[in-house]
């Protein structure tokens, strides 16, 4: 069989293998009911979906045609490492610093990643992501998050 698009052929068995890791991480866990799911219930029924889009995806780059085979480019690594490092940062930082400091280090962190950085996007970004994150998690499923900088650290 022949790869007619290199670019949604590795993404798509990428997506699968996630799908089906994270699937498989949920089995550890104990399922529940529809009525009363349990903690494995959400991240299982989200990686049997991811595993699925990757097969679709797969799918469509062995059967649908691309002009020049969709060739796989160089590897990003710089922004990679930024994502990564600002991911890793973000989760050491929250305990210590609240939400209201560390998500926005988190964006303009990750916006270095990017080719074009503007101020006004990332502060705008930044905003918006603090202020939906403390609503949908802290006001909304009442989550016990650090909402400032706490001393002496944890």
């Amino acid at each position: 069989m022949k790869i007619k698009s290199q670019k949604d052929f590795w993404s798509g068995l990428l997506f699968i293998a996630a799908g089906i890791a994270f699937a498989w991480g949920a089995t550890h866990y104990r399922f529940g009911s529809s009525a009363q799911p349990g903690p494995a219930y959400f991240p299982f029924g989200l990686g049997l979906l991811l595993a699925l889009l990757g097969a679709v995806v797969l799918f469509k780059a062995l059967t649908l045609e691309v002009e020049g085979g969709d060739r796989l480019g160089r590897w990003a690594w710089r922004p990679w490492l930024v994502i990564v490092a600002a991911a890793a940062g973000f989760g050491w930082l929250l305990p210590r610093f609240g939400l209201f400091v560390t998500m926005p280090l988190l964006v303009a962190a990750s916006a270095l990643a990017g080719d074009e950085f503007r101020w006004r996007g990332v502060l705008v970004s930044a905003a918006v992501l603090t202020l939906g994150c403390w609503a949908i998690f802290g006001l909304g499923l009442k989550l016990a998050l650090p909402l400032w900088p706490v001393w002496p650290w944890p």
